[in-house]
């Protein structure tokens, strides 16, 4: 088993603690299924925010959506001029079989336009 690495994003509406919540539980339900895991594959997940939000933590969500034992932490984003506002960023460890080349990143909405190049 390898340990690899899955990206993510996913861009708010607004900075509001349930919205925030419904947006990060649905990102992380998609790397979840589209990578074909499940709560016992993940190692370790960061989250970052950029600096426009600051209703919740990110983690708040996976802890709701069940994720109790898993190491979890946020930071924030660098504040970047013309950067995409109200984003969130995850950056999951994982225990796999499949290759690197077959981890699927999800960027969700707006947010796949931060990396064209992985987003699937």
């Amino acid at each position: 088993m390898a340990v690899r690495a899955v990206r993510g994003a996913v861009q708010l509406e607004r900075d509001a603690a349930d919205h925030m919540d419904e947006q990060v539980g649905e990102l992380l339900t998609a790397i979840l299924e589209r990578n074909a895991l499940s709560q016992e594959d993940l190692i370790s997940i960061w989250f970052t925010a950029t600096p426009d939000l600051h209703s919740d933590f990110p983690a708040a969500a996976a802890r709701r959506l069940g994720i109790v034992d898993v190491p979890l932490i946020c930071a924030q984003e660098l504040q970047i001029e013309g950067a995409m506002p109200r984003v969130v960023r995850v950056l999951a460890h994982i225990e796999s079989e499949k290759p690197r080349a077959e981890i699927a990143h999800v960027y969700l909405g707006t947010a796949a336009t931060l990396r064209k190049d992985i987003a699937q």
